[in-house]
């Protein structure tokens, strides 16, 4: 594998000397190092029952091998915190359990894995999809949200991976101005659930004021997101008082605020974009206290050693 490529060797010296903030690999690479298999709903139904254990097999050991390599990749590129993909073990969560059942038969090469992430001191994250809503209006909704993390929390116990917000399963709020129906289904969760659970603000139906209320009442950590910060809000500037401000008070809610958890993105044809850009050229300041945080853009590890190249240089001189 190739390694991320810095300015010059002093400056991949003086970045391995830094300890925080720790800058996070969301998923996949730009190249096809990291890169995983799929399959979707519509053609697994039209799969006999034989060959559906036969392709769901053969695809979630060929994506644990997958996984493993990116480990892989992380070690040798000094990254130490990487977001597990959501569709890492697809359609597992199905009605026939074929997929379920074939992830406990494959419990201990999980294991293993979980394993050596914790052995070479890499941090995995989960960001369940979209389809987790846990304040619709809908029972229905409701519960087959949970469903979905009663199967992502089943794969991380599977994966060795603690029960805590360290190996956190972040979400939105979802339906808007309903944080007392929120409150009330975070608060029925199962611990496997609810002990990694975090929220994270979003452009439209949660504020960072917003989720953070409903982080506090329901004594789970907010992932302070700054770009959804932003465009909310419509400022213009990484570096408002209230973007630190919320950094802060978002770290309040992190029991040990040594694993706050943080996401940056910026903006792709304008500040306000809420679409990603390729890298990140812009920073809030606030950030350098930011113990963890996931780069949110599209290209990937490229835009990691972009920022090393110059903003954690300036974390470093202070």
């Amino acid at each position: 594998m190739t390694a991320i490529q810095f300015p010059n060797s002093s400056d991949a010296q003086q970045w391995q000397k830094s300890t925080l903030p720790h800058l996070g690999l969301v998923c996949i690479t730009v190249n096809q190092q990291v890169r995983f298999r799929t399959i979707t709903r519509t053609r697994y139904l039209k799969l006999s029952l034989a060959q559906r254990e036969t392709t769901l097999r053969e695809l979630y050991q060929h994506n644990l091998q997958r996984l493993d390599g990116a480990l892989s990749f992380c070690q040798e590129n000094n990254i130490q915190l990487y977001r597990l993909s959501s569709a890492l073990f697809p359609l597992s969560d199905m009605e026939d359990e074929i997929g379920a059942t074939i992830l406990e038969e494959m419990s201990a090469d999980l294991g293993k894995i979980g394993q050596r992430a914790q052995a070479l001191g890499i941090r995995m994250v989960l960001h369940p999809d979209q389809y987790v809503v846990l304040s619709s209006d809908s029972a229905e909704v409701v519960q087959t949200s949970i469903k979905i993390l009663e199967r992502h929390a089943r794969t991380l116990d599977l994966l060795n991976l603690p029960q805590s917000p360290w190996s956190a399963m972040n979400i939105h709020g979802g339906k808007s101005q309903r944080p007392d129906r929120l409150v009330g289904v975070i608060s029925d969760l199962p611990a496997t659930i609810k002990n990694r659970l975090t929220f994270e603000n979003d452009e439209y139906a949660y504020s960072g004021d917003e989720i953070l209320a409903v982080c506090q009442r329901a004594r789970v950590p907010m992932v302070f997101d700054a770009h959804h910060h932003i465009c909310h809000e419509n400022l213009d500037s990484y570096d408002r008082p209230s973007v630190a401000s919320m950094f802060y008070a978002a770290r309040e809610t992190w029991e040990n605020p040594d694993w706050q958890l943080v996401h940056i993105s910026n903006g792709e044809t304008a500040f306000n974009d809420r679409k990603h850009s390729n890298l990140i050229t812009a920073m809030p300041h606030v950030f350098h206290e930011a113990p963890w945080i996931e780069v949110e853009a599209k290209h990937k590890e490229e835009a990691i050693a972009h920022l090393r190249s110059w903003w954690l240089m300036e974390n470093n001189e202070k």
